[in-house]
């Protein structure tokens, strides 16, 4: 099973992009009466095709782990994320996956660090 189906129930949508550019933010969606092209979507808010989103990076990260053929679903490890931070959780076969994973992650754009206390190596 793939990240982005096995962590979010997703199918890999038309489209998706692992670094997608923002979608313009419509005025009827933010609280302020500025202009829409004043608005932006955060980066670790961006979703999978550019669109607000409030798990966009770990979507994006689950996606590009789907795209890295190294990276096959490890089911015993998940990705959540922290404002800007990546977390991993869970356990991984070695240190050499952990590393690529990590790297993979910090690709994303909108990814200020990768959180790796809750993984276990073995």
């Amino acid at each position: 099973m793939a990240w982005l189906k096995r962590l979010f129930g997703l199918e890999k949508p038309q489209n998706a992009e692992v670094n997608p550019q923002p979608q313009q933010v419509s005025p009827s969606s933010t609280t302020s009466a500025a202009p829409a092209t004043t608005k932006s979507i955060p980066p670790e808010r961006l979703g999978l095709n550019g669109e607000y989103d409030q798990s966009g990076l770990a979507k994006r990260v689950a996606l590009a782990f789907d795209q890295d053929s190294q990276l096959g679903d490890i089911d015993t490890l998940w990705v959540a994320q922290t404002s800007g931070t990546v977390v991993l959780k869970g356990r991984v076969p070695n240190q050499e996956i952990l590393n690529k994973m990590i790297s993979t992650a910090r690709s994303v754009n909108g990814a200020t660090g990768v959180n790796t206390d809750e993984v276990s190596v073995g």
